[in-house]
């Protein structure tokens, strides 16, 4: 079973044969940290829930007590450099290493004895090396070399636990050891676990410095080069940010790979060839220890599947197979103790190396916390400081100066490699100040840049050539200012600065130059827009012979304005050919798109548009006057008239014809819908049926509108709700020869001649018969004019006689009422003018003449 993670507390030890005695309480660490690591995912910053943690302790538990006692921890070298074969048989055996074929990793730690590194590994694999009992004081507690192997973890995992270098039992000069154990651990270990303090990063001794060396020195000569990963453990880290704790390490290592005699073959060979270089870091166990169990935790993760590709030890060469496993690490073994190169330096370059580092750490101390330096520090975080160079050169020089009179009588290349050290140093510590200064800068020039632009493009010039002049003059602003702010001690430049004020200006140009392209490209597609869409509405709705042609001049002039137009506002901004060939395109395409698009909603209403066709066809005459239905008209041929013109219609909606390409479509819906062929064979009627298809012969499936099956369909629909006017039309025909043929037939004639012969004689004999059947039809004429019976009786027969059933006695007492009143009125006239007469014809017989 895999335990994925989680701490666990290690057990005691019962077998006094193959492990050491019982582990005392687990040492204290000094001051905590927090893990920030780039070997860890960030997703591990944040700590796992305490009932979780609890549970993977006791289920880690049950793990070590069912591995059994022979696989606990067992001692592979003593003390006395003795090689304990028979325990590593007993060992192997027990975790049954020869069945794991190549799947299997080993895992080696070295460091400062009282370093913790027994601690570490049994929280990190799950082991029971013995641990230094604080207490008791600190002391050496693993004696030897240790091997155990790693619980929970897939795939097997061999730990080797080394003994302390500088431990105070060996002394000074018994540190044979310290190399031959760091070698042989580096020559058999896929990872090689290099535990230190974090105060610790930086020193000669306590870094390990002088063992790497030599021991790169051996294996180059010794052994054949394999990969192995040395991963970094920083231990009770501080403050100090780990990338920079990390830069340090890595520096370290790279020179000693530097310094290593390397066969010829290997001279030009990196130190990544051989060695993948991780750093970690861990928080304090006695000031922290459930985040750095919880941390710790996360780091054993790391070493699942740790040699699969991607894992820690995913490049590993030259792996020796399980079952030779013994054999191979008992000669290598063999060959390290045979090794009389591996000596310590001379006690002088150790005693000048101890000396000038302290000197340098106490200057470099000095420094940090120096008033002027710290004066100055907290002015650039504020803002600019002017002759910022010339103030950190004069602090730099007092320090240096110093430096060299109180190392002036040690080894100099020691003392020279310190002092670089010191200076390395320094410029670190006030790098970040020199970095401040330079983002001041960087910000001034971008801001210079950004009102510059704006008040370039405010008075109306080119966009192109604005950038260059605006961009011109911040950069000399940038490099005049830089003179202030660099220093002697360092040839420290601003390319990188001045490429990320290069690269923000260009950004910021770029993004202003994509607000003002879009605003131009969406006052253009506005233009077109108002051009297109109302016009191509109109044509539409106008009875124009040839829809399309005057939709592609229209489509043509107006996309030619916009696209000239266009181009001349693009110029300022001196795009590329490619770029400018786009936008063009896309302007012309957005033009095209807004006609498409105003084809296809338009062809949502076709069915309107065709019926309006039809009724103004149908209803009007050929000089748009509305047509009366007197009879004489051929209703037939009307309507197929009307209905070729709606189909017309159909055929232009049907696709889009942008491109002026000829098509079939309005043949084959004539064809079709208005004088096809009656088949009585359905089956074969679809078959030969053009329009049971989804596309149009000839046209393209991104310019079909309608397809054949839905025009088919329109067309029925169209017949069916046109089919009313039509009936309309027929009836009021009919009505109107009804309303406008009051003779019976020629029949009804010659028998009423025949039968009503004598009837018509005594008419003739009588004439009073002839007056009285005069003003009876006079009578009735005027009844059916007053009753408007012709128009009654157009609707329904049944209203019309009740609506002339209750109107008939009224309107002929009307009638009676009139025709009184008018007799009356001219009675009165006639004897209003007899009385108004004079008497001339009197008046001279009255009267005689004057003589």
């Amino acid at each position: 079973m895999l335990l994925r993670d989680g701490p666990f507390l290690p057990l005691p030890v019962t077998s006094a044969a193959l492990r050491p005695p019982p582990p005392a309480p687990p040492t204290r660490d000094p001051p905590p940290l927090t893990l920030l690591s780039l070997s860890l995912p960030s997703m591990f910053s944040q700590p796992k829930p305490k009932r979780r943690v609890v549970g993977l302790r006791r289920r880690w538990r049950q793990l070590v007590v069912e591995m059994g006692e022979d696989c606990a921890a067992t001692q592979l070298i003593d003390a006395n450099r003795a090689f304990n074969v028979d325990g590593l048989d007993r060992f192997l055996k027990a975790v049954k290493l020869a069945d794991y074929g190549l799947s299997y990793a080993v895992v080696s730690i070295i460091g400062p004895q009282s370093s913790g590194k027994s601690t570490l590994l049994n929280h990190l694999f799950g082991t029971n090396f013995r641990e230094m009992d604080a207490f008791k004081g600190r002391s050496q507690t693993t004696k030897g070399i240790w091997i155990a192997k790693g619980v929970g973890i897939e795939p097997c995992t061999i730990v080797l636990d080394l003994e302390g270098t500088d431990a105070r039992e060996r002394g000074e000069d018994d540190t044979a050891f310290e190399k031959q154990s760091a070698l042989f651990a580096l020559a058999i270990s896929d990872i090689v676990l290099i535990n230190m303090w974090c105060h610790d990063i930086g020193r000669e001794h306590a870094a390990n410095r002088p063992l790497l060396k030599m021991v790169f020195q051996a294996m180059m000569r010794l052994f054949s080069p394999r990969k192995t990963t040395l991963l970094f453990v920083i231990r009770d880290k501080t403050k100090t940010p780990l990338e920079h704790l990390e830069q340090v390490l890595r520096e370290d290592i790279q020179q000693i790979w530097d310094t290593v005699y390397r066969p010829q073959a290997h001279e030009e060979t990196p130190l990544s060839e051989f060695f993948n270089v991780e750093v970690t870091a861990l928080p304090s166990y006695e000031e922290k220890e459930e985040l750095f169990k919880e941390q710790v935790a996360q780091l054993r993760q790391r070493f699942f599947y740790s040699i699969a590709p991607g894992g820690l030890a995913g490049d590993r060469r030259g792996v020796i197979p399980a079952s030779g496993f013994s054999i191979s690490i008992r000669q290598i073994w063999k060959v390290i103790r045979e090794n009389k190169d591996l000596d310590l330096p001379a006690h002088k370059i150790m005693v000048a190396t101890v000396r000038c580092e302290e000197i340098a750490n106490e200057k470099l101390r000095c420094l940090t916390s120096d008033k002027d330096w710290l004066a100055l520090e907290a002015s650039v975080q504020a803002g600019s400081v002017s002759g910022f160079g010339r103030k950190l050169d004069s602090i730099l020089d007092a320090y240096l100066s110093e430096y060299d009179m109180e190392t002036f009588y040690f080894d100099d290349g020691v003392r020279t490699a310190k002092r670089q050290q010191l200076e390395s140093k320094a410029l670190h510590l006030v790098h970040p100040a020199f970095q401040a200064m330079l983002g001041h800068l960087r910000s001034k020039a971008l801001d210079k840049f950004k009102n510059d632009l704006e008040q370039s493009l405010e008075s109306r010039k080119g966009f192109a050539m604005s950038v260059c002049t605006c961009t011109d003059a911040s950069l000399r602003e940038f490099e005049t200012e830089f003179t202030d702010v660099a220093i002697q001690h360092a040839d420290w430049n601003a390319s990188k600065i001045r490429e990320k004020l290069c690269h923000d200006i260009e950004a910021y140009a770029a993004s202003v130059r994509g607000v003002k392209l879009f605003e131009l490209k969406a006052s253009y597609e506005k233009k077109i827009t108002e051009a297109l869409v109302q016009p191509v509405e109109l044509l539409f709705d106008s009875a124009a012979e040839d829809i399309w042609a005057s939709i592609r001049e229209l489509y043509r002039h107006e996309t030619e304005n916009a696209m000239s137009g266009y181009s001349s506002s693009l110029a300022g901004f001196e795009l590329d050919q490619s770029t400018f060939d786009k936008m063009m395109a896309d302007l012309k395409n957005y033009a095209r798109g807004v006609v498409v698009r105003k084809i296809r909603e338009e062809a949502g209403k076709v069915l309107i548009h065709m019926k309006d066709r039809f009724s103004t066809v149908f209803s009007h005459d050929k000089n748009s006057m509305p047509r009366v239905w007197t009879g004489k008209e051929d209703v037939r041929k009307i309507t197929e008239e009307a209905r070729a013109v709606a189909l017309k219609f159909l055929a232009a909606m049907a696709a889009i014809r942008l491109d002026d390409q000829p098509d079939k479509i309005e043949n084959i819906l004539s064809s079709s819908l208005m004088d096809g062929p009656v088949i009585k064979d359905r089956t074969i009627e679809a078959f030969r049926d053009p329009l049971a298809a989804s596309t149009w012969e000839g046209v393209p499936p991104e310019n079909t509108v309608i397809t054949p099956v839905q025009c088919k369909s329109i067309w029925k629909q169209f017949k069916v709700e046109t089919e009313s006017t039509v009936s309309q039309a027929i009836s009021s025909q009919e009505a109107f020869k009804r309303n406008n043929s009051w003779l019976p037939p020629p029949w009804a004639i010659v028998t009423i001649a025949v039968l009503g012969f004598n009837e018509f004689m005594m008419l003739l004999r009588n004439p009073l018969y002839l007056a009285i059947l005069f003003i009876l039809f006079i009578l009735s004429r005027v009844v059916w004019y007053e009753l408007n019976i012709a128009g009654e009786f157009q609707n329904v027969t049944l209203s019309g006689l009740l609506a002339i059933s209750t109107r008939f006695l009224p309107s002929v007492l009307n009638i009676l009422r009139r025709v009184a009143g008018e007799g009356h009125r001219h009675h009165q006239g006639a004897q209003s003018s007899q009385q108004s007469l004079p008497s001339a014809a009197h008046a001279p017989r009255n009267q005689e003449p004057e003589k």
